[in-house]
This record gives structure tokens, sequence and C-alpha cells, in this order.
């Protein structure tokens, strides 16, 4: 039997198209049933590497008693949160405001007009049937009551934060340090209790508010807590990249998912940490997660998937699970035992009576010897025989940004040109098979693109192009940027008030349109949104990207000023504000090798570099009208460099440069 998801792209919805469940997608065509047939929706909500989304699939979804259930009194709806994550985001937020908290699967019972009465996540099947039972019941016999806690949830919901913009002050970036460090779990890493999330962008700015003020216990939340996801079970340390979070306080047992989002991040912070500190195990933390995705989530035309499954074959974590004696089956005793003592593989086990890989208790922790590392090779070839990893084959636009923004500055700072081919050629994909008229398609698959960008897609795909840029110096790159932060202004931004709305003003206009300052797992697009537009105030010089980036950052101070460590990367976009920059500009008949050895030496907080040579000099001075004005030399180097808002003398040499340093 198949429903109505049977002719849908998402891998989510095509997993619950032979469902008995007369499922429809979210559209105009579903809601319109609904008003027509006078019934409630069932919203369910999840995304097709979800662990207990498989779970209620099996035990409710494909049973013909709950099918009954749900087609008789229901319109039954499915939605994929990373299809639709402004759907998910609304109904997420009713989810909380019941519970306080929420989660995936997200189940939703609504009334025609799309205002919630219920909200929970995974429902065992005897408690889905009763509430089924009891909300169509209600809904026959007691309408009004539904329909009137559905109003007063919607009209709570609609409520605007009273964000005050304000001027933005060091001291809420010092708060919001604080609060970090208040929370941080000294004896192994990480913040509050478990479940632990891995959110790398509050790392990446712990380490350079670190730098910036001299805060050693900054600094040492941050590496810490990156040693401790390093050596724990929720890195492959087999096959390379991060799962999604850390189920207990040692970062040993994971919910096995793999995210593209939280490797490209993860990424990010390691690749920043080995700057910082040139310890051997954050390049190859960064080089293990970067190489996963490469081998794993790479589309053959260069864009990159969404993740990979906790389960395989029904099982949560059976592809990343050993006994000792397969270990010995794969590697011959000897080779065995050196393995299991190294990664702690036990008979007792870690996780139904198995081992998970980690080098928790090893006091060799942070080496690896090449016959290490071919024993890894071995066991990754033996467990894809042994058992199947399901891939979600989306490809999404905001995600794909992340992505080239860790590949590009791993590929600076590691000197690794294979990682910035990769990020060239998903913005070639970005840009050829997502981009129609102008606008960023939010997803695609299998040839085909749709649903419009979010918010997310455009902050995160102009972070992206910046951070390619500043690391290969193609102008059109900075054009590129400038484009997809001017539609995003166009599409999202509050002009008058400052904050930018997730979705586009044009775009269908769910129950509520309220703009986020809180980055959970992944950083939020109004904080994305902000760096953007500091960044390219400071590039091109250009006064539409100040005057949006002053009201994007009063907007952003005024939302985070109750709880600011609610989004690392808020915080860091304030302290590029806050904090003195530097610019520099570089003319040269061609790319000078010193420059980018000169950028690897150590980290360059808040600062911009632009490159002027004979090739792109017209370009560069449409984006960035002050550079017309420099010279280029027949031969050699100059460079020009602004700090604190004052401007050097120029100078013609890398080691003059640095005396100015």
């Amino acid at each position: 039997m198949s429903n109505q998801l049977q002719n849908e792209r998402s891998p989510y919805l095509l997993q619950h198209a032979q469902n008995p469940v007369d499922w429809r997608p979210w559209g105009p065509a579903a809601l319109e049933e609904a008003v027509r047939k006078d019934r409630p929706i069932f919203l369910s909500v999840g995304y097709s590497t979800c662990h207990w989304c498989h779970v209620m699939a099996r035990e409710s979804f494909e049973s013909d008693e709950v099918a009954a259930a749900l087609n008789d009194d229901f319109i039954p709806i499915k939605v994929d949160r990373e299809e639709r994550p402004d759907v998910d985001a609304v109904y997420m937020e009713a989810c909380v405001a019941m519970h306080g908290s929420g989660g995936w699967p997200l189940t939703v019972l609504m009334t025609p007009a799309q205002e919630p009465f219920w909200a929970g996540t995974y429902l065992p099947r005897a408690q889905l049937l009763d509430l089924l039972e009891q909300a169509a019941r209600r809904w026959k016999t007691d309408r009004d009551t539904l329909v009137s806690f559905g109003n007063a949830l919607t009209a709570h919901l609609r409520r605007t934060e009273d964000v005050q913009p304000h001027s933005p002050a060091q001291a809420l970036v010092h708060d919001g340090a604080a609060g970090y460090i208040r929370s941080f779990d000294s004896q192994w890493g990480g913040f509050g209790r478990a479940p632990k999330f891995p959110t790398a962008h509050n790392l990446l700015f712990l380490l350079r508010y670190a730098r910036a003020v001299g805060s050693k216990p900054a600094r040492d939340a941050a590496l810490q807590t990156l040693e401790h996801i390093y050596r724990g079970g929720i890195f492959d340390h087999v096959g390379g990249g991060f799962c999604r979070y850390s189920t207990d306080r040692q970062w040993m047992v994971p919910h096995f998912e793999k995210m593209l989002y939280d490797n490209a991040l993860l990424a990010l912070a390691y690749t920043e940490a080995w700057q910082e500190t040139g310890q051997e195990f954050c390049r190859r933390a960064a080089c293990r997660t970067l190489d996963y995705v490469l081998e794993e989530l790479i589309d053959p035309d260069g864009g990159f998937y969404c993740g990979q499954d906790a389960d395989s074959d029904g099982v949560e974590g059976k592809y990343y699970l050993f006994t000792p004696a397969e270990i010995v089956s794969v590697l011959g005793s000897e080779a065995a035992d050196d393995f299991c003592r190294r990664f702690g593989i036990t008979k007792a086990g870690h996780f139904d009576g198995k081992s998970i890989p980690n080098r928790i208790a090893a006091q060799d922790w942070a080496e690896e010897k090449p016959e290490t590392a071919a024993m890894c090779r071995r066991l990754q070839a033996f467990r894809r025989q042994r058992a199947r990893l399901h891939r979600d084959d989306k490809v999404l636009a905001g995600w794909n940004g992340l992505m080239v923004a860790a590949l590009a500055r791993a590929g600076l700072v590691l000197d690794e040109p294979r990682y910035l081919e990769a990020g060239r050629r998903a913005v070639d994909f970005i840009r050829t098979q997502m981009t129609e008229g102008g606008r960023l398609l939010a997803c695609w698959r299998k040839g085909q693109a749709a649903q419009d960008g979010k918010l997310e897609d455009y902050a995160f795909c102009a972070w992206g192009l910046l951070e390619l840029y500043g690391a290969v110096f193609q102008i059109d790159l900075l054009e590129s940027a400038c484009a997809v932060a001017g539609r995003m202004l166009e599409l999202f931004f509050d002009a008058d008030q400052g904050g930018f709305y997730p979705y586009a003003f044009d775009a269908e206009q769910l129950i509520t349109r309220k703009k986020g300052s809180y980055g959970g797992a992944m950083p939020s697009g109004n904080a994305a949104a902000a760096l953007v537009l500091s960044r390219l105030a400071r590039l091109t010089g250009e006064t539409r990207w100040q005057t949006a980036a002053d009201r994007q950052m009063a907007w952003l101070a005024g939302a985070m000023a109750e709880h600011p460590a609610g989004d690392g990367l808020g915080l860091l976009a304030l302290m590029e504000e806050l904090w003195p920059s530097a610019e520099l500009v570089c003319t040269a008949s061609r790319p000078p090798e010193s420059l980018l050895r000169f950028l690897r030496q150590t980290p360059r907080d808040r600062w911009t570099v632009l490159l002027k040579t004979p090739v792109n000099a017209a370009r560069l001075a449409a984006a960035a009208p002050f550079t017309a004005g420099y010279p280029i030399l027949a031969a050699g180097s100059r460079y020009y460099l602004c700090r604190g808002k004052t401007c050097a003398e120029p100078v013609e040499t890398i080691e003059d440069l640095e005396k100015l340093l």
C-alpha cells in the first residue's frame, strides 16, 4: 500500500511512503483538505537519520490499528525537518512551550487553522492510540475547548520578544563567556549535564575570546572540551567524523547518527585549535573529519549530503560496535590485542554488550602510529561488509555553506589544497544546481532542487563564500558573497528594527514569523548574518553593509541581553565589531605565496584581507570601491594595513608587515 508521499523527493518522506497511514506532504492541498473535511491535523516531523523516528515508525506508523485511527479522524501530514526547518521551528516552539523541551520525532495535533492544541515527541503505540482516541472524541464533543487552547497557544507563540536594540558593549561578550565558563565540566569537558552536544560554534567563540582578552579559563574550557570529544566514542576512531551528541557525561556513548553540520563546525573548531596550539590531535581530528565527509557524504557533482543514520539493519549503532572476537577475526590475535588495548574494546562492552572504540582511558591517546591507522582502515572495510548505513542524500544549501567554511579554513591553515578544491566544487554546485533567478533553493536531491531558501541558507552560504575568498582570493567568491548577502537583506531583514526573519516576506506564511537569536546544535541565522555583514563592511568599505551591520548588531545585542550565552556565534560576531580589527590590502602582479604563509602562521582574528592583481582590479573596485586607487607594482607586492581605524605606511615585504604588528 502506498500513500501520498510516494512522489516526494525527501528520503524521510519516502521512508514512510509505504505506511498504511495515509500521509500527506505539508502543503496547500493537505491544509485545505483539513478545512474541507473539518478534521484536526496530525503532524509528524522528523528526519531520515533519526533513530527514534525509526522506532516510532516501526511501532506505530506501520501498524494497521494506528493507521485506522489516524485515517478515520485526522489529516496525517509528514514533514522532513531538514527540508522545512520553518515548519519544524514553529511547532517545536509549541512543544517547548507546553513541556519545556522538544526533540524528534515531533508529534503535534492542531486545528484545521494550523493552531496546535497538543505537542510532544516520541510516543509508544499504546500512548499514541490513547491520545488519538481522546483527541478524536473531544473534537466531536468538546471542540470549543481544543480550539480555545489552540488559539491561546498560538497567541503565545505570536508574541514578539520585547527586543530593545541598543549599542553593543563588550560587557555583554564578557557575560556570555562567563556563562560558558560557569557551566563548564572541568572533569570531562563540555557544558552542563548529559546529554552533551558538541556545539562547536561556542568553542570557536571561547578560543577567540581567550586570545582577545587573555582568558585562561575560556581557553581551557574550549581545548579540554575538544580533547575529551576527540577521545570519546562520539568520534569515530575507525572511520573518522563525529556523531551528533553524547548520551553520557564522558562522551563515551553517542547518539550514532552523523550530521553534516556537526562535522563542518567541529572541523572548523579543531582547525582553529590546531593553529592556536599546534597539538597534532587537533589537526588529525580536523583532517579525519573532512576526509570522512569527502568519502561518505559527497555527491559526484560536488555538493554534500545531509548525514548518515544512527541505525544499521534496524539496530541502533550496530555499524560502529565491535567485540574482541571480531577484532581478532580481522586483525589477528597480536594486532587485535594492541588495538583493543588502545581503543578500549572489552568483553563487557559499553553498549548492548559490545564496545565503542574510544581513547578515554588510553595514556597514549594523543599518538597515532602508522600501524594503528592501517588497522583502522581494515576495520572500516570489515564493518562496511558487516552492516549497512542509510545515507540521507539531500543537499541543503545552508549546511553546505558551513562545510565550505570548514574546508576553506582547513585548506588554508593546514595547507591542504584538496580541501580548497572541494570547497570550490561545492560553491559551483550551489550556483548551478541550487540557484534560480538569483535566489537560493534550500534543498536538492537527485537532480531536482526545491523549497525557497531560508535565512540560514543565505547566511551560512555567504559565510562560506567569505571564508573561501579569504583562502584563495578568487574575486567571483567575493562577488557572490555580496550578491547572496544583498538578497538576504531584501528577503528577510527588518530594516526598521533590525533582525532577520526566518523565512522570506513572499514565502508561505505560517502561524508565526519570529526572529530568533538562539543557537542550539547550529548557530542562529541571525548570528551568521551579523558576522557576514560585519565582514562585508570591512572588506568593501561600502556604507550599505555598515549601515545594515550596525542595525543588526544593535538588534542582536538586545536579543541576547538576557541570555548572552545563547549563541556563541552571536558573541563572536559582536567581538568582531567591538574589538580592534585589522584590514589588509595586498596589491601584487600575481598572488604571493608569502601572503598565504603569513596567514597560516598564527590565528588572525578580526582580520579581513583583499588581494588586488591586474586580473581582478576592475571587479575588485566594483565590490570594494576604495581599492581603485591602490597601485599595483610591476613586480613584487605592496601591503596596506589599517588597524583600529588607523592606517600604516605601505610596506613591500611580509617581513616589514610583521614589524607593524
